[in-house]
């Protein structure tokens, strides 16, 4: 499929591009429709809102409120209200505005101006949901509303149609993540077009699933925050799976491969990986239907639909795209160091080889030291507590969270988050009195009813994210309603966010312990071990448990959000646990995949896990980092986005996969892997016959198109032989010689006498790649042309080399 892809790129191409465009015409012509549906089953909040169904089955539209406040005198002066009531009349004529109930209209609305009658607010009604209010609608309300202050007149607004008309511009965070994610890839790759073939599968990638995540709205309950979220993951994903073919390839360019061959054996491995890596990271989404929560529904269907479309654009349009791009993936430099020398292998950096031999050298004190550090980072976890964010965690310059404080501080902070008590038979008299003079409530009154239903709207004296409004909701359900004898639930906005909170608590062990197990077998069957999943399952925790005390240290406990602008501190989303373990999941398992199969790759070969270890460490760190970084840079982008979930699970993410990269895999796996020895690769028998047999990666072949001796392309059997020497002419004892063709297949392995001599088979004349390690003095390794007779090459190792070929 690569070659074909290949060979033919403009179709390819075209076909990509006619796609895009295509979904996104008929998305834009479609609209959106994307529905918050909270589904609770056997949840009080739940029988609640079916009574409520019952008996007011017309309530439609979004309700929104114009709050304002004088300094001087009363709301009822008629200076303030000359100025305010033409403004609410104006806002009743725009189109799409239902209804005005206002301080002004008639005795009902003195409930409306708080007693020291300096604030006041009127309910607009909109004739749609939030999310279906043009946003010019919403703008001309807000300019009609804010066009009447004047100084000691502050007019505020609130609502979730005022919030999206505050947001920044759509693709703002996108923006500023690719931006960022160029900026890496330029500097890992030092080409401009090599950087641009990430970005573009991204783009395709993300584009094609926001589209299509748009036009599925259409057709089921799709939340307002999954395409955030596809478009953070999406991004993120998409990026790393181009990186990672792209290195393969650039790595086979330099090898003396033909860039069609290169662009083939690239996708039949690191293409092969994105596959498996994709693959687990959809999985892990769908492990989020195992909490049986409708709301979480739509998020699996528009992250993975995103993630399948991105894996796709890599190993079909990105193969595509190298076809046009040929040598010049390469960065210039690049180019013509090939030209005048040849074949060059690209190396392990030297700053990678040399960390790696630090942990080789002393495991213990660098594992411990990275247990000390994600232990600390972990310790506020233990103060999470789960719930939903509101206006009142906007930041402070917002008008939303001004017209929240404002009603606040003019009628008590539980009127954000009124309760509603919805009575179907009982005393319902007695209820009102039994819950106005329960500890905790403000006030409490019953409205008429309708089809034998009254709802009693219950306005607490604590604000709606305060552990005291929980406990009141408690109270409310365990003794106060049973104790007046009525068949009544607790609803409202509040009572939903708590039960959501915990029936999320309550199903989050089967969630982990599913895609934990699901990890673990899926490496057991990769790398034909037990030790090495285990070791991902417990990384996996530490990580998640580390990134969730970075979350409660910002988000709960307020640290550094005034620096980075994100509002007010409050309790952790509480549909954010899953979303974050199930993409840390998936991207861990990336890098755990891409990290463990070159050392399971080195040590099938040699048998060393000592340098199987080091050496996977090496090639790989400088992949991992960068993707990790890119990662970082995308998800940190979204703190932008405008939405507190978003910046949330922003936040959260990147914690989670710089500390996952940077001190998980970089350190802790390859320290614990050392300290475990032989360990790491042991199975038993018995399993071993029974588990199927799965190659991640598959061994690259020789290059076809591999340069041949001038002797010609065949011929008998051969050897190189020579001396491991020091730079000073000493021997080098029990140095390891390793012959390879130039795709990066062994041929032949020894190890040097006392007197540092070595001799390896040659299969036949041709060009070869030879390798040279030693513990004490690193790795040197270079190309040669073998002829008819035996080679004489002798090597002299300085301690300065980099640790084997990538």
């Amino acid at each position: 499929m690569a070659r074909w892809c290949y060979r033919h790129r403009l179709v390819v191409l075209l076909v990509w591009v006619g796609a895009l465009f295509g979904v996104g015409f008929s998305a834009s012509s479609a609209g959106t429709d994307y529905a918050n549906v909270f589904s609770l089953p056997d949840t009080d909040s739940k029988s609640a809102y079916d009574l409520m169904q019952k008996a007011f089955p017309n309530t439609s539209g979004d309700t929104d409120t114009v709050v304002w406040k004088t300094d001087r005198g009363s709301v009822r002066d008629a200076a303030v209200r000359d100025r305010v009531q033409p403004a609410l009349d104006a806002i009743a004529k725009v189109r799409g505005v239902g209804a005005v109930a206002g301080p002004y209209d008639g005795p009902g609305g003195a409930a409306q101006i708080s007693r020291d009658g300096t604030i006041a607010y009127a309910q607009l009604t909109f004739v749609q949901r939030a999310n279906e209010i043009p946003k010019d609608v919403v703008q001309q309300v807000l300019d009609t509303a804010q066009g009447a202050e004047r100084g000691g007149l502050e007019i505020e607004l609130g609502g979730q149609a005022i919030q999206r008309v505050q947001e920044p511009p759509q693709g703002l965070s996108e923006m500023v993540g690719i931006v960022a994610a160029a900026v890496v890839l330029f500097l890992a790759f030092g080409s401009f077009f090599a950087m641009t073939l990430p970005i573009a599968i991204a783009v395709f990638g993300v584009g094609m699933g926001l589209f299509s995540t748009q036009l599925l709205s259409h057709t089921t309950n799709i939340p307002d925050i999954a395409p955030l979220l596809a478009s953070l993951i999406g991004l993120g994903v998409g990026i790393d799976y181009a990186l990672f073919i792209v290195t393969r390839h650039r790595r086979g360019i330099l090898r003396g491969m033909d860039p069609e061959e290169a662009a083939v054996t690239a996708l039949n491995t690191s293409g092969r990986a994105v596959l498996f890596a994709g693959g687990t990271v959809c999985i892990a989404l769908a492990g989020m239907l195992v909490t049986r929560l409708r709301f979480l529904d739509g998020v699996v269907i528009g992250t993975s639909l995103t993630v399948v479309l991105s894996v796709l654009a890599a190993v079909t349009l990105l193969p595509a795209l190298l076809g046009f791009l040929g040598p010049r993936v390469l960065s210039r430099r690049q180019r013509r160091r090939l030209a005048a020398e040849g074949p060059v292998p690209e190396r392990a950096s030297g700053l990678a080889a040399r960390w790696s031999a630090n942990v080789e050298k002393r495991p213990r004190r660098i594992a411990a030291l990275a247990v000390v550090v994600m232990a600390v980072l972990a310790v506020p976890v233990l103060s999470l507590r789960l719930g939903a964010t509101d206006q009142g965690n906007d930041d402070a310059s917002t008008t939303t969270r001004k017209a929240y404080d404002l009603l606040a501080e003019g009628f008590g902070p539980g009127f954000n988050g009124p309760l509603q008590v919805v009575s179907a038979g009982g005393d319902t008299a007695t209820l009102v009195e039994d819950i106005r003079a329960t500890s905790g409530v403000a006030r409490a009154a019953a409205l008429p009813p309708a089809r034998g239903v009254t709802v009693i709207q219950v306005v607490p004296t604590t604000s709606p994210q305060s552990k005291e409004t929980d406990d009141l909701i408690d109270t409310l359900r365990d003794r106060v309603i049973p104790e007046a004898g009525a068949d009544a639930h607790v609803g409202g906005v509040t009572a939903v966010s708590k039960d959501f909170a915990a029936v999320t608590g309550d199903r989050l062990p089967l969630f982990v312990a599913t895609i934990i197990g699901l990890g673990f077998l899926l490496l057991l069957v990769a790398f034909r071990s037990l030790v090495v999943p285990l070791t991902a399952a417990v990384m996996n925790l530490i990580a998640a448990a580390a990134s969730f005390g970075v979350l409660v240290a910002v988000f709960q406990w307020g640290w550094g959000l005034d620096l980075l602008g994100l509002g007010k501190e409050g309790p952790i989303n509480a549909f954010l646990p899953v979303i974050m373990l199930s993409l840390l999941f998936g991207l861990s398992m990336d890098y755990q995949v891409f990290l463990v199969s070159r050392m399971h790759e080195e040590w099938v070969h040699t048998r060393d896990n000592a340098r199987a270890v080091r050496v996977g460490l090496a090639e790989t760190s400088r992949v991992i980092n960068s993707a990790a970084l890119i990662m970082v840079c995308v998800f940190l982008a979204f703190v932008l986005s405008g939405d507190s979930g978003a910046a949330m699970a922003g936040v959260g993410l990147a914690a989670a996969v710089a500390l996952d990269a940077f001190i998980l895999r970089t350190a802790l796996v390859p320290a614990a892997m050392h300290l475990f020895g032989t360990s790491n690769w042991w199975l038993p028998g018995w399993l071993e016959r029974r588990l199927p047999h799965l190659a991640v990666e598959p061994q690259e072949e020789p290059a076809a198109a591999a340069p041949q001796a001038p002797s010609g392309p065949s011929g008998p059997a051969t050897a190189v032989h020579g001396f491991v020497r020091t730079a000073d002419g000493d021997p080098v004892e029990d140095a390891s010689v390793t012959l390879m063709s130039t795709g990066g297949r062994q041929l032949d392995r020894v190890t040097a006498l006392a007197d540092g001599s070595y001799i390896v088979s040659v299969p036949a004349p041709g060009a070869y790649l030879l390798a040279v390690t030693s513990p004490s003095y690193g790795s040197k390794a270079r190309h040669l042309t073998v002829t008819e007779g035996p080679l004489v090459y002798d090597v002299e190792l300085t301690g300065d080399e980099v640790d084997a070929v990538t």
